[in-house]
């Protein structure tokens, strides 16, 4: 299962390494890849490959609703025995696919594919990614792996319990280490990409590490509490001290500028917390809401590839 957005300069490649090696691994598949609205010709690419592919099927959604959507999607409609999710740019590599599902056979229920090193990443993305896994690890209920991808193996009963998470906003790393089952990890080194460019700038990882925090701990609501608490004790020995220096010295002048940093600094916890207050209040606005994760425009089967309006 691949969710695409405006890969078609990897399409070729994807197929011409995946086909050969899914024929050889598996007796019986179908290749369903999800077009995530995209504004290229992905879709007309796809549907050319499906008149030489019949095992393939294109699920196109109305619009771009993101890739947690899309994997969903992508889930509903797959139909075999396990799923085995992807992504389009090679760096998960095909070649991974018969150790994961010899794995499978062997009784484990979710097979995922590790990075071993994140060096075709920036600096900037690797440290992220290392601060986000090991806050996440620090504040959440369950263990999450460092630097495991979307690349992983899913037995049918973790996709039904899978697709039985009632969420509007989802952190699909996080469900599926939230239904559990057996588990087995792959490490691989990650190649370069095959094409294209990553979809995923800093303001959309940004907001998917605080999805995925928020979505799995309570702990950044909590912590105003004992920040709160921490401030206040502090104040009172402040309090106390100055008491006690006016009984002995007298009153002197307060300073103009330990006032205004005091007030800067309280007014910019206020904000703060109201802030992390509003990431969860924003969560039971959209999930109160009850939209659909996806709207799908047409679902293109092999029997009736050809473009245009049915």
């Amino acid at each position: 299962m691949i969710p695409v957005h405006n890969e078609s300069a990897t399409l070729d490649t994807l197929f011409g390494t995946l086909l050969p090696i899914v024929s050889g691994a598996a007796g019986s598949f179908e290749i369903v890849v999800v077009n995530d609205g995209s504004a290229d010709d992905t879709l007309q690419h796809l549907l050319r490959l499906q008149q030489s592919t019949p095992q393939l099927r294109v699920i196109d959604l109305s619009r771009n609703f993101g890739k947690e959507a899309a994997l969903t999607a992508g889930l509903r409609h797959c139909r075999g025995a396990c799923a085995i999710t992807l992504d389009a740019d090679l760096q998960d590599p095909p070649e991974l696919i018969p150790q994961m599902l010899q794995k499978w056979r062997e009784g484990y229920e979710t097979v995922v594919a590790v990075h071993a090193d994140r060096d075709t990443d920036s600096f900037l993305r690797r440290s992220s990614a290392h601060a986000f896994y090991a806050v996440l690890n620090a504040v959440a209920d369950m263990r999450f792996v460092p630097n495991a991808g979307d690349f992983r193996l899913l037995d049918r009963v973790v996709i039904e319990a899978f697709l039985a998470l009632p969420e509007r906003t989802r952190y699909n790393k996080g469900l599926f280490a939230w239904v559990g089952f057996r588990q087995h990890l792959i490490e691989h080194q990650r190649p370069e990409r095959s094409g294209g460019s990553s979809k995923f700038n800093f303001r959309r990882l940004l907001r998917l590490a605080i999805e995925g925090i928020t979505s799995f701990s309570s702990f950044p609501l909590q912590l105003w509490t004992y920040v709160g608490m921490t401030i206040a004790g502090i104040s009172f020995l402040y309090g106390a001290a100055i008491a006690l220096r006016t009984v002995i010295w007298g009153v002197d002048v307060p300073g103009y500028a330990s006032l205004i940093v005091a007030v800067m600094f309280f007014g910019g916890i206020n904000l703060l917390s109201i802030g992390v207050l509003g990431e969860y209040v924003g969560r039971i606005f959209m999930e109160s809401k009850q939209r659909p994760l996806y709207v799908v425009r047409r679902l293109h089967e092999p029997d009736s590839a050809a473009p245009g309006k049915p």
